[in-house]
């Protein structure tokens, strides 16, 4: 982590601004991480379209190993010289990326990365990609791929789907070598290619293999899947298990501060994290996960009011009737991902039906 000083987060704040304008223009549509007006939901919604709406039969979830502290200085001023010609800002951006940090009163050199918690840190990472990945997979899917390929990008998170796995395959060798390069390598654990897709599970069944591999993607598994109704293809994404464990777990500790603490100033609390947390989380198809997520929180909630007192009178009916009504049900808070794609997306039709081209 490299936290600015407040004069440095001031300049660099107005740095963003300028260069937001200059490289929005040139950067890709299926990259969303800290881009204005795209969120991550937009990302995941690409996703799910790209997936249904394409020839997907496998999926390359990518992980740049420790992407953050291998962006390298000198590649990275060059990339900069693309679009800028004011040498001061060159020079400024430079002496915020080797600044070094001070860690129990000495100063330490940065020769590489860009520090984590600077408000330009994100600009220059995307940056970074764009012309070490962006630029390349959209030329390698047009000169090389003849089936389907769809990529989403969100900061050093990725996703790609393939028609063909020999084209998958082909893709991972030419895509190490190309990040070997800049410096950058792939994570051998936590990069993998798997079968996924629309005829993923009955493959699979032909060969005798268990179900489709699942994949994690800006907090939620995504699954194969089928509508009930229909009986059409579909990708489940649930809330990714040990996210939703980690949470509970800062809850429950949160919990046992405040024990002895107002009741009035726990709904509060309570009633924020809730919201916040079905904010993000409420989507179409994840309310089993939202609705145990809630019951574990009043579960925790009623534990930490009847250890105030040895002759507690709570009981779960009592409390359910008090104050477990006050947090949040469980709803969904966004609309299906191919709805919403949709109309941000007018020509909607050609995102599913133009060649490679799931933007």
């Amino acid at each position: 982590m490299g936290i600015a000083a407040l004069e440095d987060k001031v300049v660099q704040h107005a740095v963003v601004q300028v260069l937001n304008q200059i490289w929005e223009e040139d950067f890709k549509g299926f990259s969303y991480g800290f881009r204005p007006e795209r969120s991550q939901h937009d990302a995941l919604d690409a996703l799910y379209v790209g997936i249904t709406g394409r020839k997907v039969n496998y999926v390359l979830d990518l992980d740049i190993r420790s992407f953050f502290d291998k962006v390298g200085h000198d590649h990275l001023e060059r990339f900069l010289r693309h679009r800028i010609g004011d040498e001061r800002i060159v020079r400024l951006i430079l002496k915020w990326l080797k600044a070094g940090v001070m860690e129990d009163g000495k100063w330490f050199e940065t020769e590489e990365g860009t520090p984590q918690g600077a408000v330009i840190s994100p600009l220059l990472a995307n940056l970074y990609l764009h012309y070490v990945l962006d630029l390349w997979v959209e030329a390698w899917r047009k000169k090389v791929a003849h089936g389907d390929v769809i990529v989403v990008r969100y900061a050093d998170d990725a996703v790609l789907g393939f028609q063909h796995r020999a084209e998958a395959e082909r893709f991972l060798a030419d895509l190490r070598e190309r990040l070997r390069k800049f410096g950058l390598e792939l994570h051998p654990e936590k990069t993998r290619l798997i079968e996924f897709g629309r005829y993923a599970a009955e493959r699979r069944a032909k060969r005798g293999e268990g179900k489709p591999e699942t994949f994690n993607f800006l907090g939620f598994t995504h699954i194969c899947g089928k509508n009930h109704v229909t009986g059409y293809f579909i990708v489940l994404r649930k809330t990714i298990g040990k996210r939703m464990a980690a949470k509970l777990k800062d809850i429950w500790q949160q919990l046992r501060r405040r024990m002895h603490g107002r009741t009035s100033d726990t709904v509060k609390w309570l009633k924020s994290v809730a919201r916040g947390y079905f904010q993000y989380h409420a989507i179409p198809r994840n309310e089993d996960r939202m609705k145990a997520f809630r019951n574990e929180v009043l579960r925790m909630w009623l534990w930490a009011l009847r250890r105030r007192s040895q002759r507690s009178r709570w009981t779960w009916g009592k409390f359910l009737e008090k104050l477990g009504n006050l947090l949040p049900e469980v709803k969904v808070l966004h609309p299906y991902p191919d709805v919403r794609f949709a109309s941000d997306h007018p020509n909607f039709g050609g995102y599913t039906r133009g060649k490679n081209r799931v933007r």
